[in-house]
């Protein structure tokens, strides 16, 4: 049975028998509104739109932590219960993937049509830490594995997760949250990822780190029309006057004086950056900038290089380009802290997968479900004050029909 618009008013009558003794929250018409407008009301049972609603309403309750018990306080079930939906439910999650896909693409590319402005594809990795299990343990966690952790510069153990983000005119929404698992490369994660993105209205670009800046990754969105703007390693070769040298080496004989640098104005901040047009190893005809800050110039620690494939961008269009790659690290942040990325206790390699899309739902609900585009956090902060209000009035209509103080108190919380 599909979940339909009467059932609005099932869900916030759940065992309406036991009155005020219900022991959990589990409506909200501001997320149900959101299902809709998604079309997940079509596509769910009742069961699955319960879980859902469940787990959502959890994320947007003051005291969220990512755990099973978190969810079990806005449901009917108990928590091992919602384990299992996360973990080995039957409920086809690619539905929810891929409706959310054709919504960031329906956004972020109508605005470029809008407006003129170039989509941003951004692509980077983060880890979502774990504790090493016993070596003895029974059920240790699904490809949960040690990775290298360029925050904390050491080896850290858990998921690692690639993320892809498209934005347009200051939008900036998720586009999917793979994990890796080491059966396949994050490079080839990625490629397959650009293949099925449709072309983009008008120019646009791929922004990266150094780590995804190669060969494959440059054609494959090539294929689709971005142009790739992104970080390279000093030890990249290039060719100026026909001679193999390490970016390193040539920065650092340049350095010796300042010819050839200009003095670039990005964000207010200023470096004195180094132009370079032609072949890297690999790579034909791009430019790759040599960047110091003002006041570092010639330290090799401070050196930084950047790539763009396209040659017609003016040194400080690139690094304007470049800056908004910094809004996919604001977005591991806000996982992280408000997302508890860190924090799920699942085992399951597809719950956990499935938690990280319902992460993405909620995350696209505080960008673009509030009536009008705005940033995470004032989203989220908007969302939370509509769900906490609504159970506020929930609890005032439950207290006037409550003959049972302890139990309408249970309820409270």
């Amino acid at each position: 049975m599909l979940y339909n618009e009467s059932d609005e008013t099932n869900i916030c009558n759940i065992h309406k028998k036991e009155g005020a003794s219900r022991k959990y929250y589990n409506h909200s018409s501001f997320i149900y509104n959101q299902f809709k407008k998604l079309n997940l009301c079509k596509f769910y049972s009742n069961r699955v739109i319960n879980h859902l609603m469940s787990i959502l309403i959890s994320i947007f309750i003051s005291g969220y932590h990512g755990k099973t018990t978190d969810f079990a306080k806005n449901s009917s079930c108990h928590r091992t219960t919602i384990a299992h939906f996360l973990n080995s439910g039957k409920w086809n999650d690619s539905l929810l993937s891929d409706t959310l896909k054709q919504s960031v693409i329906k956004i972020i590319y109508s605005e470029a049509a809008r407006t003129g402005n170039p989509v941003f594809c951004i692509v980077d990795d983060t880890i979502a830490s774990k504790t090493k299990p016993l070596s003895r343990a029974l059920h240790p966690i699904e490809d949960a594995y040690f990775h290298q952790s360029h925050l904390k510069k050491k080896q850290d153990y858990g998921h690692q997760a690639v993320a892809v983000m498209l934005s347009c005119n200051g939008i900036v929404l998720n586009y999917t949250f793979v994990m890796y698992n080491k059966s396949i490369s994050k490079i080839d994660i990625v490629q397959n990822i650009a293949k099925e993105l449709p072309a983009p209205p008008v120019m646009s670009y791929l922004l990266c780190d150094c780590w995804y800046v190669s060969e494959k990754m440059i054609n494959a969105f090539a294929q689709k029309g971005f142009h790739t703007i992104g970080a390279l390693k000093t030890n990249r070769l290039l060719y100026p006057s026909g001679m193999k040298k390490k970016l390193s080496e040539l920065a650092g004989e340049l350095s010796v004086t300042h010819n050839g640098f200009d003095l670039v104005t990005v964000n207010k901040r200023k470096y004195y950056v180094y132009r370079y047009e032609g072949n890297l190893n690999g790579i034909e005809n791009a430019v790759v900038l040599l960047s110091y800050p003002e006041k570092a110039f010639g330290n090799p620690k401070a050196l930084r290089t950047f790539i763009s494939t396209n040659v017609a961008l003016s040194t400080q269009e690139i690094l304007s380009c470049y800056v908004y790659r910094w809004s996919i690290e604001i977005f591991f942040r806000q996982y992280k802290d408000k997302m508890a990325l860190n924090g799920y206790q699942l085992r399951s390699a597809q719950g956990i997968k499935r938690y990280w899309l319902l992460m993405s739902l909620a995350h696209f609900m505080c960008i673009a479900g509030t009536g009008e585009f705005c940033s995470f956090e004032t989203g989220y902060h908007k969302i939370c004050g509509i769900v906490q209000s609504e159970k506020y009035r929930y609890l005032f209509q439950c207290a006037k029909e409550s003959d049972d103080f302890d139990s309408f108190i249970k309820l409270a919380g």
